[in-house]
């Protein structure tokens, strides 16, 4: 099975995508569907998805589940959930008494956007993060590099949570640098209750100019922190679009590999992803 860990799907006639504003993000500012997805998947090899929140709205999760209960691509739904309510843990449970609930697999919350870079040790937030893994669920990071050190500190308190990273925890591709996302990045993987998203890369670089090359160390970086049977590819579609097509980020992927073997390219395309998410 080879599996594309991350993707968003939106209907902008049901709710609005707030997040997508100004001219940058004007192409990507329509309606992306599963209608949409499939076909790209299918050329590119792909045969189960993950498909990820995208907004703080208790509607969305629901919605993604039947969604993915009507759907022979979507495996798995990475929702949305309050972590700081007190009823968190009846909250999941409920979710995943709904169609579709069995395809609940992990909580994402946008921490990228806390203006507090220790919001995930919050003691509030904790007990959230303490209920995600009572329910057999793993906790999707979205963060940026100087959230890093706090999410290593999370999972070192929560041995028994697993901590997904997306998007490699959006290195600084397009400056070219590389601390303090290198130390941050490595000081997770160091935690063996950690694994790393292979997506994102090419809207971290420069969206018009960007090579397999730019990306190539920190795509080294990861899986060299990680191993590949910690690592998964993810596609970011839609938000990928504004740098690359489908199969261009495939191929990407494909080529940042490449020097693995057989069994760790089918990890990072498909056996991590399986195991971690429960597809």
């Amino acid at each position: 099975m080879t599996v594309d860990a991350h993707h968003h799907v939106w209907d902008l006639s049901v709710r609005d995508q707030d997040w997508i504003t100004g001219e940058q993000l004007a192409p990507i500012r329509r309606d992306f569907t599963l209608g949409d997805l499939a076909p790209l998947a299918r050329e590119s090899g792909v045969t189960a998805t993950v498909l990820v929140q995208t907004v703080a709205v208790e509607e969305e999760t629901p919605e993604f589940l039947a969604l993915a209960h009507d759907s022979e691509l979507v495996a798995g739904v990475v929702g949305w959930a309050d972590l700081t309510r007190p009823d968190i843990a009846d909250t999941l449970a409920r979710l995943a008494e709904l169609p579709g609930g069995r395809h609940l697999k992990g909580i994402r919350h946008q921490v990228q956007g806390e203006p507090d870079p220790e919001w995930l040790l919050r003691a509030d937030v904790r007990r959230g993060l303490a209920a995600v893994a009572d329910a057999g669920l793993v906790y999707d990071l979205v963060v940026l590099p100087h959230q890093l050190p706090a999410c290593a500190r999370a999972a070192a308190g929560l041995p028994g949570l697993t901590f997904v990273l997306d998007h490699c925890g959006k290195p600084p591709i397009a400056s070219g640098a590389a601390e303090p996302w290198t130390d941050g990045v490595r000081a997770l993987a160091a935690l063996p209750n950690t694994v790393c998203k292979l997506s994102g890369l090419v809207t971290e670089a420069d969206w018009a100019t960007w090579t397999p090359g730019a990306l190539r160390p920190y795509a080294d970086t990861v899986l060299e922190a990680f191993g590949s049977g910690r690592v998964m590819f993810g596609s970011d579609w839609p938000v990928c679009t504004l740098a690359a097509t489908y199969g261009q980020v495939m191929e990407s992927a494909q080529e940042l590999t490449g020097s693995l073997t057989a069994p760790e390219r089918d990890a990072v395309f498909g056996g991590t992803a399986t195991r971690v998410y429960g597809l």
